[in-house]
This record gives C-alpha cells, structure tokens and sequence, in this order.
C-alpha cells in the first residue's frame, strides 16, 4: 500500500468516525442534560408520579422565574411566584402567555432546575414546556405545570428554582411537524 492509500485510508476511517461520534453526541447530551437538569430535562409522564407517601414532616420551597427570550412580543408569567410543597405531593401551579405582537406566532418555554441536583428529584406531570404555543395577536393563555419532588429529594435541598425562558419557534420548522402531530391527535 502506498503511502497516499495509506492517507486515504486513515483519513475515510476518521471522517466515519467522526459521523458515528455526531449521532452519538445527541443521546449523550440528553443523557447529561436529565442528569444535570440543564434544558428542563426531567421525567415528565404520568408514570413519574412517585407513589411513595407525602413526606409531612418537610417542606421545600419552589420558586419560579420566568423570562421572555430575543425576538418574541411576548410575556410569560407565574400566577404564583413560589409554592411551598412537601415531598411526594402533586403540586399544579398555573402560568399565563400573553402575546403583546400585532401577529399570532409560536412561542416553546425552555426549563431548567437549580440546583442541579433537585433536576434528579423534579417529576413534571404535565407542563407547557412539552410543546410549542401559539397565540394570535393579543391572546393570553393559561396553561398548568404539575409537578412533584420525590420524597428522596436530599435533605440539604430547602429552595428548588425552576426558570422558564421564552424563545420564538420558527414557523416553518413548526409547518412540518404539526401535521404530524395532528394525524396522531394531539395539538399544535
């Protein structure tokens, strides 16, 4: 084998490699960002509902945040700024979308935990932040978010934050999938 085959060789071997590393990297990252919370990425099912008992003799304090991203009218608000829940107990806390535009668009609230630790911990039964909002111009919506700290949740954890960023969806990446989404009944 000559030495430019040997080049090609080596060079094809590491391009192949370096495909297998790119879709690799996208089951490690949701991996780091359920372990860290970054992104919101928690158990989100109904199956999450820990069914342990109410832990009475404690109580957490979970606080919200709220911020609206570049390029969106928008606002996002907590109805409730801050909860005070005992561990194991099913908490619903309700937030509002108010589209301040002169155009309807799509918005998504992006989540995530601090501290990271209480992400392992946070059960998110049913949230906004599982799909993209849409709203006319003018429009508030009130959606809920129902979550439960599990009762291992460490001792040491008495503040748990949760912030939700706002960011603009792009119409045309929304054109393709929400077909889908309604072939399979769910909404837009």
């Amino acid at each position: 084998m000559t030495a430019v085959q040997r080049t090609v060789t080596r060079t094809l071997i590491v391009l192949v490699g370096m495909f297998v590393f790119a879709f690799a990297l996208v089951p490690l990252y949701d991996v780091f960002c359920r372990i860290t919370g970054i992104n919101g990425k928690v158990e989100n099912t109904a199956q999450a509902l820990v069914s342990d008992s109410i832990d009475e003799s404690r109580v957490v304090t979970v606080q919200f945040i709220t911020r609206a991203g570049a390029g969106l009218p928008w606002k996002l608000e907590v109805l409730d700024r801050q909860v005070r829940v005992h561990p194991g107990a099913a908490t619903e806390v309700h937030f509002a979308f108010t589209n301040h535009g002169d155009e309807a668009g799509w918005g998504r609230a992006v989540p995530s935990v601090s501290p990271s630790e209480a992400s392992l911990h946070m059960r998110k039964v049913t949230c906004f932040c599982f799909k993209e909002q849409r709203l006319d111009a003018g429009e508030r919506l009130e959606a809920p978010l129902v979550f439960q700290l599990t009762r291992d949740l460490p001792d040491d954890i008495k503040t748990v934050t949760l912030v939700y960023t706002l960011y603009p969806v792009d119409d045309k990446a929304l054109a393709e999938q929400v077909p889908v989404a309604a072939e399979q009944g769910g909404e837009a």
